[in-house]
């Protein structure tokens, strides 16, 4: 009886407690950057402790990180029928157990396999997260409070490397498992006491009418271009995030800390370039898009030339920082056009374009990981150039595209 009335009392509940929950939901939004990115400084250390190769280690994040997106495809629908209370303490609750069974085990199969657990447990959160604020709020404030997400979400990326090295350099790369435990833990206990459920009325599940509406947008090209070029802009970013740490303490011999400053300031390069995309979406084209990827293209031929005289963490840090601004700046430009283009299925379309995005990051991952051990600042260049030579084919596709669209208009 109490576990009903709690299931049904966040509707109705006081402002100050609505206010609470609002904090806490923005608490746990970095939740998902820690997941993915803070055990990256103790990649060389998890190698070496299980005597396994570095693909192996690269192979648990791309588990991770294909979970994720794929779960995104289907989670929706399913929280709208089901609710969003239950399957989030639910969520909670496999993430405190999978990352302390991670701490329990030297099988990289068994961690890949709770890695793919954290990856729906994961999106699970992120979901339910995001639906919450349509639940209980106006469509005014709920566009304010979502458009603080992206900003709080790129928390989780730029502290959660930082703070890795540092849990790697006093204790081992166990502790972020048990930190990772501890974060989940202090949301579930709030969630089971403080929260409950927020969905007004419960939808029935519909597969058919979903299936439909992501067949439509599926056929849509400029919209599948667009989701493409999402998900190569942030796989030049996860590039550095699986071969980084191997290159700057196996190659140029820095501690797991000097991984998790190199890995914040390039945090830093992603959110800026982020800002500088939102200023430029109002201008046309070639400045918003091109002149991005053509000035990406031009800082990784001079990484590569660099590289054939000289290789130093103060060369490719600086390099992969400008990178990483112009992949932030193409992010933003296509992720908030995307959104856009189908205005009246926002949410789906969202759910949608959030999993593949992650479906072809982990595919890059894995290509990554699988061509052989990148040990050198210039195995890293080029890569970069294969991604980025990929990424400008589909920007001119896309183009092409874009001005035949408006020629039929």
């Amino acid at each position: 009886m109490q576990g009903k009335k709690r299931m049904n009392m966040l509707r109705a509940a006081s402002e100050k407690r609505i206010r609470l929950i609002t904090i806490m939901a923005f608490v746990s939004i970095p939740l998902s950057g820690f997941v993915t990115d803070i055990y990256l400084p103790s990649f060389p250390s998890m190698a070496k402790e299980m005597m396994v190769s570095e693909k192996d280690i690269q192979i648990t994040l791309t588990s991770y990180l294909l979970s994720y997106g794929i779960s995104q495809l289907f989670v929706g629908g399913i929280l709208d029928s089901i609710g969003r209370y239950r399957p989030k303490l639910l969520a909670l609750f496999l993430l405190i157990v999978s990352s302390i069974l991670i701490t329990m085990t030297s099988s990289i199969l068994l961690i890949c396999l709770l890695r793919i657990l954290q990856g729906a447990a994961v999106s699970v959160l992120v979901v339910a997260t995001r639906a919450i604020f349509v639940d209980i709020y106006d469509a005014e404030r709920v566009k304010h409070y979502l458009s603080y997400f992206t900003i709080v979400w790129s928390c989780g990326p730029i502290l959660a490397p930082f703070l890795g090295g540092y849990l790697e350099k006093l204790f081992n790369w166990h502790a972020n498992f048990y930190f990772l435990a501890f974060y989940a833990g202090f949301l579930f206990l709030f969630e089971w006491f403080f929260s409950g459920e927020s969905l007004p009325q419960k939808k029935k599940l519909d597969l058919s009418e979903n299936i439909s509406l992501y067949k439509m947008m599926l056929k849509n090209r400029i919209f599948m271009l667009g989701i493409f070029i999402l998900g190569l802009s942030y796989s030049i970013v996860m590039l550095f995030n699986i071969t980084g740490p191997f290159i700057i303490e196996n190659t140029f011999h820095f501690t797991p800390v000097v991984i998790g400053y190199c890995t914040l300031i390039l945090g830093f390069s992603w959110m800026i370039g982020g800002f500088i995309g939102k200023r430029r979406l109002g201008l046309d084209f070639n400045p918003r898009i091109l002149q991005p990827i053509l000035l990406q293209l031009i800082l990784i031929i001079a990484l590569i030339i660099t590289s054939n005289f000289a290789e130093s963490l103060f060369i490719m840090i600086p390099f992969a920082f400008f990178i990483h601004i112009c992949s932030g700046i193409l992010f933003t430009s296509f992720f908030t056009t995307s959104m856009l283009y189908f205005p009246k299925n926002a949410g789906t379309a969202g759910g949608l374009m959030g999993g593949l995005v992650y479906v072809i990051t982990s595919i890059t991952s894995f290509i990554i990981s699988v061509s052989g051990t990148v040990t050198e600042q210039k195995g890293l260049s080029w890569r970069y150039l294969i991604i980025a030579f990929f990424l400008l084919g589909i920007i001119l596709i896309m183009k092409q595209a874009v001005k035949k669209e408006k020629a039929e208009n």
